[in-house]
């Protein structure tokens, strides 16, 4: 008899998991299956929690919750070094990772997916100590996904991002950052109306170039936000590299209109933005600015290391 454990973020999105759970259970243990349920109480409970499983306790950690609960859970499980198979139900306000691997975002659809569905390796990025399945980002509107309370996630869903990122004009404030990568670098400050870019220059092995930037992402997804999507044909999920979009800070305001038109018609090869992809990064003077792993608050450092680690994690995804 075969073991799962299903870790369930009770909070998460409209807290609706609390009323589907039974039927969940009742689904993963259709083949006789046992299920542990583990349901989170605090943020960072998760990856304490994951980073306790043994090896071989059980056959899959099924993850119920947001891009947060899920970026615990792989933070315990790297941490922890075991190899276990994940299983992902989300249930979340955004739930970006899973919107590019065909994960339904019905409950009972994706929990029935995980039982007849086929298991695929990915990859994951590590941020320093920290880890992140999708995104790592900074600049204008990243505090807005960490920011925004959870009821008012759970009340306005998308408009609760929103709402925060408009208030987030005001508070934005310049950094000076190096970032390598790959042997690349980049290099960027200056103002357009309340929104401050980010002094950066990046580094990998074959591109260099610098700037003043409004926004960066490193991500392994389709999209960043859900707002910025990426060509699908180009992003591979597991090819040992990220995709690294940066948006240059406009001479004037009547320029930041063609970027914002590119990036809308997934045309990156717009002047003001920039798009690369890189095994490695290393970003340096970035002491104290903010960063969002997977929509979760990460502090930056003075350098902090960037890595793909390829194939690291075993996920069940719909056939």
């Amino acid at each position: 008899m075969g073991k799962t454990l299903l870790i369930v973020n009770p909070c998460s999105g409209k807290a609706k998991m609390k009323t589907e759970l039974l039927n969940v259970v009742n689904i993963l243990s259709a083949d006789g299956s046992l299920v542990t349920v583990y349901p989170t109480k605090a943020r960072g409970d998760a990856t304490e929690f994951a980073a306790g499983v043994k090896e071989n306790e059980y056959e899959k950690i099924v993850v119920c919750g947001g891009d947060g609960t899920l970026n615990e859970v792989i933070t315990g499980i790297m941490r922890s070094g075991i190899a276990c198979t994940l299983g992902y139900i989300p249930s979340g306000t955004l739930n970006e990772w899973s919107s590019g691997l065909q994960i339904s975002r019905s409950i009972k659809r994706a929990a029935e997916d995980i039982t007849t569905g086929k298991k695929i390796r990915l990859d994951i990025g590590k941020f320093g100590d920290k880890y992140f399945s999708y995104t790592a980002s900074f600049g204008a509107f990243t505090r807005t996904s960490y920011a925004a309370s959870q009821d008012m996630r759970n009340a306005l869903g998308h408009l609760g991002y929103l709402l925060e990122g408009i208030r987030d004009l005001d508070t934005l404030r310049p950094y000076s950052v190096r970032i390598t990568a790959d042997g690349e670098t980049l290099d960027g400050i200056k103002s357009l109306g309340n929104i401050k870019p980010i002094r950066l220059k990046f580094k990998t092995d074959t591109y260099e170039t610098e700037g003043d930037f409004l926004f960066g992402a490193v991500s392994n997804s389709m999209s960043v936000g859900g707002i910025v999507k990426f060509d699908e044909s180009a992003v591979k999920l597991n090819d040992g590299e990220f995709e690294v979009l940066l948006i240059r800070n406009p001479d004037n305001i009547l320029k930041l209109q063609p970027i914002i038109d590119g990036i809308l018609k997934k045309d990156l090869n717009r002047e003001g933005i920039e798009f690369f992809t890189a095994k490695n990064i290393t970003v340096t003077g970035g002491a104290g600015m903010s960063w969002t792993l997977d929509g979760e608050y990460a502090r930056g450092e003075d350098t902090v290391e960037i890595k793909n680690l390829h194939n690291a994690i075993e996920l069940i995804v719909p056939q």
